[in-house]
Formats: C-alpha cells, structure tokens, sequence
C-alpha cells in the first residue's frame, strides 16, 4: 500500500532559507537584540502586530546605529488600543505590509539572541504571522528580563513584575512608553543592568 502523504516535503519560502543560514555563522562576539511590539490586542492568534522595535547589544553596550522600527498595515485593527500606543488605522506615518516587516526583523535580528520583558508574547506573535507566511517558527535563543529580575531577587518565576516596576526600581526613565521603539529602549537599559546584578 502507497501512502499519499510519503513524498510530500514542505517547501520553505526562500527568505525563510535565508534566515535559517544565519545560524551556520559563528559569531565573534554574542549580539544581542532586544525588542518590542505592539499589537491589537493579547490575543496571539487572532490579534496582530502594528510595529517593531528592536535595539542591538554588543557587550555591554547598546549599539545606537543598530536598531530596528516598522509600522505595520493590518486590515484587523482594534481601535480601543489606540490610547494605548497611539498608532492609528489610517494617519500619516508609512507602513508596510506584515510579510515585508517580518522579513526585514528576520534580517535584522539573524541569529542573535532575542531579548524581552514578557517575551514570550511578542515572539508568538511573530510566530502566528510567520504561520501565516508558510514559514517555521523562531529559532533564536531568548531571554526575558522579568524572569531575570525574579532570578536575581529569588523570587518564584510565577510572580511577575511589569516593565513600569522594574523601571522604578532601577531609575530608568520611562521616554516613549508604549511605542515599540521606546519599550525596547527601556527593556535594554534595563537588561544591562540585571545582566550585570547576575553576572552574565
């Protein structure tokens, strides 16, 4: 007996091949890369993405020319978000289609290693848009500053704390809240400092 299915091999897009060989390379020095985004809503498979923010760390320095921020054209749009991080269905700013965004992230992040507070969301959220894109799912390392923040106090990894606390606790300012390019700002700031609180 034949099985339908026995040859049947998925056939990747070829920038997901792209990205793929990234991890072939050998990094002299680890890159990391800290991001945000904001979405409709919580929901990650039915909400979208509206923007990226994303900033480079080498060391233990924010690489300032190394950063990342798109706007993103979606038909599903939640307007009761909008007091939230202020990005309008319509309004001037250019946008670009989600499948173009993820493929300019994928490029930019290669094979670093992702960093986020809660980041757990923003990675599924580009996972559920590359489903949508015939794609895999994100391969890089990932690192999540409120687990680090609980790690280093010793606290139970199901007690959370939220990035305003943290930013109290450490005296980060809190310049563009809300915005995915400010939040990821904020998050490095912060990652730089658990990062040296653990010795990492």
């Amino acid at each position: 007996m034949k099985w339908p299915f026995k040859n049947i091999i998925k056939e990747y897009p070829p920038f997901w091949k792209t990205y793929l060989s990234y991890f072939e390379e050998k990094n002299s020095e680890r890159r990391y890369v800290v991001f945000d985004s904001e979405t409709t809503g919580l929901d990650t498979h039915n909400d979208r993405i509206l923007s990226i923010g994303a900033v480079a760390i080498i060391g233990n320095q924010i690489v300032v020319n190394d950063y990342f921020q798109v706007l993103i054209s979606q038909e599903i749009f939640n307007a009761a978000t909008v007091p939230i991080h202020g990005i309008l269905k319509e309004g001037n700013l250019p946008k670009i289609s989600e499948q173009e965004a993820v493929i300019h992230f994928l490029n930019f992040i290669k094979n670093a290693t992702l960093v986020g507070h809660h980041i757990a969301f923003d990675i599924e959220m580009i996972n559920e848009a590359l489903d949508r894109m015939d794609a895999g799912r994100l391969k890089n390392q990932y690192m999540d500053t409120d687990i680090m923040y609980q790690k280093w106090k010793h606290f139970p990894e199901e007690q959370h704390t939220s990035l305003d606390e943290l930013c109290s606790v450490f005296n980060i300012r809190k310049t563009d809240r809300h915005t995915a390019t400010g939040d990821a700002y904020i998050t490095a700031l912060l990652f730089l400092k658990l990062k040296r609180k653990l010795g990492i």
